[in-house]
């Protein structure tokens, strides 16, 4: 199955602006053969904390735009929004918050949502997004009908090996879309790397560019394979970076070095 992170930059608040934007960057990677294109945490808006401007009602435009680009194209589309849940409710003394939540979406008009387990709360978003409660795992097909395994992430995620831990065995590939800084680019890096290595399973790992609210961010987008080798990988620009990755490669790694089982005692 072949994959592309689309590594980019995100005009501020404006997802008008980064729809369109989007477009030829995602006519590009279908060109090139893609099964599944990945854009980077918030592609819409940005790594924003003015939920009241940028939160969207459940199943909005930003997740419209997914859609319809699946549609038209035929192919699986994922990206993060500041999406508010189908009738949400707010606790007592709190105002209504959206919630980090990774789409993705399908060519036949499927649609998934993986909620942000861990809101990064040195930065604030723990005090403006909701907290997601379970992972999700989506059997994703082809357009060869090869089926993958796919787990969904969102950048701070990385940082807590347990969640990656609980369902590597049902995982083919890990997908971690992320507006992850350039102060911290070796951690993201190297989390990615080790993701990979201790569940022997592919990880997409999509970063975005630019900067944002004075932040700056550094990209260092890659797919890695289930042995920690990175397959694809860009620097500080907009691109694209691309690999297939196989199932039948995880199942050939995980049987050639069985250390899976080895993970809990009595195992």
């Amino acid at each position: 199955m072949r994959v592309a992170a689309l590594q980019t930059d995100i005009v501020w608040e404006s997802p008008s602006a980064n729809f369109d934007r989007l477009k030829p960057w995602i006519r590009t990677a279908v060109s090139a053969g893609t099964d599944l294109v990945v854009l980077p945490e918030m592609y819409a808006c940005g790594f924003s904390m003015n939920t009241q401007v940028v939160r969207e009602r459940f199943g909005g435009p930003s997740v419209v735009f997914l859609q319809e680009q699946a549609a038209e194209h035929g192919l699986w589309l994922a990206g993060s929004v500041p999406e508010l849940a189908e009738e949400p409710t707010a606790r007592r003394g709190r105002k209504i918050r959206p919630y980090n939540t990774l789409i993705l979406a399908g060519p036949d008009g499927q649609i998934h949502r993986y909620r942000k387990l861990r809101p990064f709360t040195y930065a604030g978003e723990s005090e403006h997004y909701e907290a997601g409660n379970e992972t999700v795992t989506i059997e994703i097909e082809s357009r060869a009908g090869q089926r993958l395994r796919l787990s969904l992430f969102i950048c701070y995620d990385l940082r807590f090996a347990d969640l990656f831990w609980d369902i590597a065995e049902e995982t083919d590939a890990y997908l971690v879309v992320a507006n992850w800084p350039v102060t911290r680019r070796r951690h993201w890096v190297d989390l990615l790397t080790a993701r990979a290595i201790e569940n022997q399973a592919y990880v997409v790992g999509v970063n975005r560019v630019g900067e944002g609210d004075g932040l700056a961010y550094a990209g260092d987008s890659r797919i890695v394979d289930p042995l920690g080798e990175t397959l694809a990988a860009a620097a500080g620009g907009e691109s694209i970076v691309l690999a297939d990755i196989d199932p039948a490669r995880v199942k050939q790694v995980r049987k050639d070095l069985p250390f899976l089982a080895d993970r809990m005692p009595g195992a």
